[in-house]
């Protein structure tokens, strides 16, 4: 099962991408964490992608395409995986298709998980992350047991610079220009199917499966 998720920086997709990959025993593969490794680690790829995000932009199809295609080449993306934060733009999508057409695969579903602009804004301001290992929390729907502290080792949570109200609206204006296009192209191929984001994680993670089950 091969499952492309969509939605505005915020939407949740991430959690529920997780979820997924969890139930069906398939990768989640999101290029956010990737970068955040790399940014971590002082990779020449990680500052420039990090020049990018602290902006609040996307980072340059030239850093994400070959580093995507090379990751579901890998052996534990045989029976599936999860694509969360790519394809972000058209000319990555179509850059995508071809490189599965190329492996005689395509794509299944792409999930569009559907929150307005003013929800997310409110969301992602009471998102905390910890810098040593990137467990994210929130400070009212998934609280750590200590405040800003890390339940899973100890370190100090932070409010990152592109979790701001100001650079969350500049992401999202971002996102509505470059990547919101790519629920016509997806449901043109007949494959989009969108939920509603402001549910409960566990009534969109059912909504979710109804339709992979369905």
């Amino acid at each position: 099962m091969k499952i492309i998720m969509l939605g505005a920086p915020g939407a949740g997709k991430g959690t529920q991408a997780k979820m997924i990959a969890a139930k069906y025993e398939i990768p989640h593969i999101s290029t956010g964490d990737i970068f955040r490794a790399n940014i971590k680690n002082g990779t020449e790829l990680g500052k420039k992608a990090k020049s990018y995000m602290d902006q609040g932009l996307l980072v340059p199809d030239e850093l994400t395409c070959d580093l995507v295609v090379d990751r579901i080449s890998q052996d534990d993306c045989a029976k599936g995986y999860i694509l969360d934060g790519f394809p972000r733009t058209i000319p990555q999508a179509e850059a995508l298709d071809r490189a599965l057409e190329a492996r005689g695969e395509k794509m299944d579903y792409a999930i569009d998980v559907d929150v307005a602009d003013e929800v997310i804004v409110n969301r992602m301001g009471g998102r905390r992350c910890c810098v040593n290992c990137g467990m994210t929390y929130h400070v009212e729907f998934n609280a750590p047991k200590t405040e800003d502290v890390c339940d899973s080792c100890g370190e100090k949570l932070i409010l990152r610079d592109d979790d701001k109200p100001e650079t969350v609206q500049k992401r999202l204006n971002v996102y509505h220009e470059q990547t919101q296009p790519l629920i016509d192209f997806y449901s043109g191929k007949g494959i989009l199917k969108s939920v509603d984001g402001t549910m409960d994680m566990n009534d969109v993670f059912a909504a979710i499966v109804k339709i992979t089950e369905g």
